[in-house]
């Protein structure tokens, strides 16, 4: 008889008391997820360092692509999504996120593969990177060091990046998308210079002091967020491609850290349909059954399971765009969609982007939510670093 609870562990309710402890959260973290998260900064650092030496210049030699395929899976995939949206519309060719083995049909000679991954040993990057190296498209690698991806960067005669893999993919979003980045500068498709590298590190450690764990709840945004968020179903909506971005990498977070099941996407999108969701029943009609005087902490049952929505503002700071009136659009959209949950009582958390330049203000709407679905995975006893579910699948599809 097979154990369908194999290796699964934690407590249903979440233990609020437990985020304040600062040695009950070390305790519960043994694999230290929050000090990776915590390392953000240090990894744009070292990985800015790490591809100055790889002589990405050499990728500018035979001119402008045609196309730039991302290719990777999980977070590696993300970091095509953070290129597209750090390029913006006015990027002069397309950049193409292929998350499955190989390349598209079309990828030749006139066109340029990034393939991503952080153990180095991805079938899809793998795949990719050798693909590339077949049909003449000049490739970047991205990857650990010594590993079977560098093995085919060296046989293609391809840049290669080494990022040391020093933490789960997940907790290593930023070593990996600074090399993407760069590389995508030398093609001359995007703008990010040091002082944009410098300030998004100098953000990322600002926010992880915010989020440390000896900061207790009540000024520790990603704990509020947390809790806020415990025993709730997740909504969280982007008011901007570039916030959408962030909203999706959330979603990674929460399901593979906190496990919790979460709705993603962009604003713009859920105007056409899933907004609905906010008078559906676990929005407006549970919350049109609320006593409001009971005290919430008390609907510790499934059938007290109730919506939270997670709204992250870009702020409305892109000074490139040539008119303001998409970024009117987006903001009168937030503030709709704020209104409407207040309305049907669903509660609302909101996180506003900060910086000057694009990759900045991503970084600061990416920072909390990081910390906040490792502090809701501890609270619920869960190890944020251990999934048996993952290592499980791998075992059974390798059979």
């Amino acid at each position: 008889m097979i154990d369908g609870t194999a290796g699964v562990s934690g407590r249903r309710d979440a233990d609020e008391a437990l985020l304040d402890n600062p040695d009950a959260l070390a305790e519960h973290d043994p694999g230290g997820m929050l000090r990776h998260t915590a390392s953000a900064g240090a990894q744009v650092r070292e990985s800015a360092a790490l591809a100055a030496e790889a002589n990405l210049a050499v990728l500018a030699d035979d001119g402008r692509p045609r196309a730039v395929v991302v290719a990777g899976i999980g977070t590696a995939g993300r970091t095509g999504d953070v290129l597209a949206t750090v390029a913006g519309p006015r990027c002069p060719v397309p950049i193409i996120g292929h998350r499955s083995a190989g390349v598209p049909g079309w990828v030749g000679a006139a066109d340029v593969v990034i393939a991503v991954s952080a153990s180095g040993r991805s079938p899809e990057a793998l795949g990719a990177a050798e693909a590339a190296h077949r049909r003449g498209a000049r490739l970047v690698a991205v990857g650990a060091p010594d590993s079977q991806l560098q093995s085919v960067a060296e046989r293609a005669r391809a840049p290669f990046i080494p990022v040391p893999r020093r933490a789960p993919a997940r907790a290593s979003l930023w070593a990996l998308t600074v090399p993407v980045l760069l590389a995508a500068r030398s093609l001359g498709l995007v703008k990010v210079n040091e002082a944009d590298l410098a300030e998004t590190a100098a953000r990322l450690d600002a926010d992880a002091d915010r989020c440390r764990s000896a900061a207790e709840s009540f000024v520790n945004p990603a704990k509020s967020l947390a809790l806020g968020l415990a025993g709730s179903i997740p909504i969280v909506w982007g008011s901007s491609p570039l916030a959408t971005v962030a909203a999706r990498r959330f979603g990674d977070t929460l399901s593979a850290n906190a496990r919790y099941p979460v709705v993603t996407g962009a604003l713009g999108e859920a105007g056409r349909g899933r907004v609905g969701l906010l008078d559906g029943v676990f929005g407006g009609l549970a919350e049109g059954e609320r006593d409001i005087f009971a005290d919430p902490a008390e609907d510790d049952d499934g059938e007290g399971t109730r919506l939270r929505l997670v709204l992250l503002r870009d702020g409305g700071l892109n000074a490139e765009d040539d008119t303001d009136e998409p970024l009117a659009v987006e903001e009168r959209r937030a503030d709709a969609v704020q209104t409407l949950a207040e309305r049907r009582g669903v509660r609302c958390d909101v996180v506003t982007a900060e910086g000057g330049s694009a990759l900045e203000r991503l970084a600061s709407l990416i920072a909390v939510p990081d910390f906040a679905s490792i502090y809701l995975a501890l609270a619920h006893g869960l190890d944020p670093m251990a999934v048996p579910a993952i290592t499980e699948m791998k075992e059974l599809s390798n059979q």
